[in-house]
Parts: C-alpha cells; sequence; structure tokens
C-alpha cells in the first residue's frame, strides 16, 4: 500500500534536523542519518523520501479493565520502506483502526534505517545490491531472525512476515533462519527488523541503532 499522507503541507520544523531539512541543507535520507541529529519529526522522512510504501502486518484488539469499565483499543504493526534500502519498523495503539495505522506509519518513519545492501554470498558475484552485505541476527521476545545472503535470483526464502519487511527494504534474494513463537507477529517483525539493524550497524550512527524496545 502506498502512503499518500503529504506531511510537507505547512510544515514548521520543530527540531534542528528538521530545519536543515526544510532550508535545503540535507537533502538525502543519507545525510539526516549520517548527521547524528535525533529522527523527531516524521515530515522529515515525507521529504527526503516521498515515495514510501506502508504494510500492516499484524491488526489485534487489546481489552483492559479500567475503573469506568473495559477499554478496547487496536494494535497495529506496520512496516515502511521505499524499496530501495530504506525501511521502518513500529507498533502504535489507538481507539481506531485507521488511526492506530496512522499512528504506527508516523512512528515508523521516526525508526527508518538505511539497509546495507549487498552480495555476500559465497555463490555471488560481489558488487551487487540485490542481498545482505553479511549475515546478520536479530532478537525480540522468544523470536530470534537470522538473515543469510543468497545469490541473485534466489528470492526471499522466508516466511511472510520477514519476506515483507525484507522486500520493503529492496533485498531481493536470502535465506532466513527463525526459532522461537513465530505466530507472535509483533515479535517476528521486529527480529527482522533488529536483524536488518545489525547488518548496518557498521554505517549507522550510534543514535539510531537502538534496539527496538521489547
Amino acid at each position: 500500500m502506498s502512503n499518500g499522507r503529504n506531511g510537507n503541507d505547512g510544515w514548521e520544523p520543530v527540531t534542528r534536523l528538521g530545519r536543515q531539512v526544510q532550508a535545503g541543507e540535507i537533502d538525502s535520507m543519507e545525510e539526516a542519518l549520517a548527521s547524528g541529529l535525533p529522527l523527531k519529526e516524521p515530515e522529515i522522512v515525507d521529504r527526503l523520501l516521498p515515495n514510501l510504501d506502508d504494510e500492516v502486518l499484524d491488526i489485534n484488539m487489546v481489552q483492559r479493565m479500567t475503573d469506568s469499565g473495559r477499554r478496547v483499543k487496536f494494535r497495529c504493526v506496520v512496516a515502511i520502506g521505499n524499496r530501495d534500502g530504506y525501511v521502518g519498523y513500529a507498533e502504535a495503539r489507538d481507539d481506531q483502526v485507521g488511526s492506530a495505522i496512522q499512528k504506527a506509519i508516523d512512528v515508523a518513519k521516526l525508526n527508518i534505517i538505511e539497509v546495507e545492501r549487498g552480495s555476500g554470498s559465497w555463490e555471488d558475484r560481489a558488487g551487487g545490491t540485490h542481498s545482505l552485505a553479511r549475515r546478520s541476527t536479530g532478537k525480540a521476545g522468544s523470536v530470534e531472525v537470522t538473515l543469510i545472503p543468497a545469490p541473485k535470483g534466489l528470492g526471499l526464502a522466508a516466511a511472510e512476515t520477514p519476506q515483507n519487511i525484507l522486500s520493503l527494504a529492496g533485498i531481493e534474494d536470502a535465506w532466513t533462519e527463525s526459532n522461537g513463537k513465530t505466530r507472535t507477529t509483533v515479535n517476528f517483525a521486529k527480529a527482522t527488523f533488529n536483524a536488518l539493524k545489525n547488518a548496518s550497524r557498521s554505517r549507522t550512527p550510534p543514535s539510531v541503532t537502538e534496539e527496538v524496545a521489547e
């Protein structure tokens, strides 16, 4: 699904990074992430990556008891990406499904990372960008996901959840291994995203390499 929100109309930046982006001092997502400045405004991503796609990975109804009675909210798990090296992930809750999805998309923009693509398989030619540069592992809860570079033409040997995230990141060929309760979509997605972050740590500033909160 294409994210059609236009966050640039009437945008008044409130952070240093936002002001630099609006002024044209920073004109690419790579520069924004390399600046080390915190990414706190989704409009920055709207400006620098205007053609993001989003994928709703899971929607769950969450109930809890309060003094005023039972309250129901919807928890949405969302991944976003430009299918060319950038991907983000988040979850959010709201009383309405649509609002929960939009909240998750906005948070995913603040979590966006640049994925280091390559041709790291021993069966492959050097210099490609269709797979991963190296093997990496990510964890979330009981779930552990390992991403393994694969030769061109293999495709994504993965379950639906990691396949969606890898595709949004622009990964065309990869093997995956997973352990734990992978039926829990939120942890499965989070572990996959963390594996992509771990694969890219060598190029990503410390300020944006923290694991997604458990």
